[in-house]
């Protein structure tokens, strides 16, 4: 990821569509945290067949999320895979205008919201066997506020640039870190 922006940003609808797979999502975010990994390694990580992992991993890096790292390889028959990018992004509000790409938008932050579901849920199944140490410091909640659409976007900026500030200090590397998933969400209620 050296010559690469750390973020990849999403146009395009086709990418859009195949990365709002369930398993390509858990697959990429698996290489994000846990960096170079065989299809062998993601396989034994996800629970999926060597096949499947192998032609998920093919979609994820036609559109460019993930890459091969054939350096970590140590001869020709195994193949490492890395995350492309550390973060992917995209602006909801590009594709009001065009109806595929808002179809594709909404087909990816709905799969993204389920899989937010899926981390929380398997973290309240193993919470009772965490280090209360641990258990202290994980928070949920909402709150109602009452904004203007300026407020909303300088909310958005202000939540983009703790997550940053928390990440930049972020060191698996760092004795007693363990990998804590932050999420957030901001928009206008419905009426």
């Amino acid at each position: 990821m050296t010559n690469e922006p750390s973020t990849l940003r999403l146009t395009d609808p086709r990418a859009m569509r195949a990365l709002a797979h369930p398993t390509r999502l858990r697959l990429l975010g698996e290489l994000r945290v846990r960096g170079p990994q065989t299809v062998g390694m993601l396989s034994d990580i996800t629970d999926e067949a060597v096949g499947s992992v192998s032609y998920h991993l093919g979609k994820l890096a036609e559109h460019g999320f993930v890459r091969e790292a054939p350096e970590l390889a140590r001869n020709r028959r195994e193949r490492w895979w890395r995350a492309a990018h550390a973060r992917t992004s995209w602006e909801p509000v590009e594709a009001l205008a065009d109806p595929e790409r808002k179809a594709a938008s909404d087909l990816l932050r709905r799969a993204i919201l389920d899989r937010y579901v899926d981390q929380l849920r398997n973290y309240l199944d193993a919470e009772a066997t965490l280090d209360p140490q641990w258990v202290r410091g994980t928070t949920s909640s909402d709150s109602t506020l009452h904004l203007t659409s300026d407020e909303l976007l300088e909310l958005r900026a202000d939540l983009a640039a703790l997550a940053e500030r928390w990440r930049a200090r972020s060191d698996a590397n760092r004795p007693d870190t363990r990998t804590v998933t932050l999420m957030y969400h901001a928009f206008r209620a419905p009426r």
